[in-house]
């Protein structure tokens, strides 16, 4: 077999490993959403997602449906995007998978953790905005209205606003990550992190400012736990670099 049909026949089975992993990776993701339908069901879960605005609007309001098949539609999205939030483990575990036997013994020493905390940091950005961050934006626009606005909103812009903002703070939540990946492959130091620090902060408050609605709760809600999380990407960059080093780096 010559050089370029065996490279031919490498590359296809890429393809075929590639479409293996992304069709088990939906299959994950469609096993978690049929769990969450079967189980307490789109209506449930909307419902549980709306807690925080019905809880900032007057006794007795409720949002409002301006689609005809928004009530059913807007539920159902709701509860993709939930699977796929809870789903996030077995996608990047498919992930690894694929490229790990492409990697050095060492180097997969750094993919593992790496895929692990990405899922629960991610998760935790989710989190953080739906239990800490959604309720007090929310009050703090309730107190702002006037009182000759009623206020209704609707399901769909909740939705966008909704799914915006956490992922805004999901992608936040993976500072770490990110620093840990610019150490371990050399494109940045530490040190030379620790020296554009003041441009680092300046730039978190910038795209909290950007990423989020025109309040201040909402900017210094993401702008300090992006700071706070670059620091602590600094802290384990070191020890991710000692754990992944080759035997002759080490040397």
């Amino acid at each position: 077999m010559t050089d370029k049909a065996a490279g031919e026949e490498t590359f296809i089975s890429h393809l075929v490993e590639l479409r293996d992993r992304l069709v088990k990776a939906s299959i994950g993701i469609a096993v978690v959403c049929a769990v969450l339908m079967l189980g307490p069901g789109p209506a449930y879960i909307y419902d549980i997602i709306a807690q925080p605005m019905i809880a900032s609007l007057p006794v007795g309001s409720k949002m409002i449906a301006t689609g005809v098949i928004s009530p059913f539609l807007v539920p159902m999205k709701v509860t993709l995007v939930l699977s796929i939030i809870l789903a996030l483990p077995w996608v990047f575990y498919q992930m690894w998978a694929f490229i790990a036997p492409g990697l050095y013994q060492h180097e997969k020493r750094l993919v593992l953790p790496l895929v692990v905390s990405s899922s629960v940091l991610f998760m935790s950005g989710v989190a953080f905005c739906y239990f800490f961050v959604f309720g007090r934006v929310f009050k703090f626009i309730s107190d702002f209205s006037p009182t000759s606005i009623a206020v209704t909103p609707d399901i769909e812009n909740y939705l966008d606003f909704v799914m915006s903002m956490c992922l805004a703070f999901g992608a936040t939540f993976e500072v770490p990550v990110v620093v840990v990946i610019l150490v371990r492959m050399g494109i940045v130091s530490v040190a030379k992190l620790k020296e554009i620090r003041p441009y680092v902060i300046v730039g978190a408050f910038v795209i909290a400012a950007i990423v989020t609605p025109p309040d201040i709760v909402s900017q210094l809600a993401l702008a300090f736990p992006m700071w706070i999380l670059f620091e602590f990407g600094l802290l384990v960059a070191p020890a991710f670099v000692r754990a992944t080093q080759a035997p002759e780096e080490s040397a």
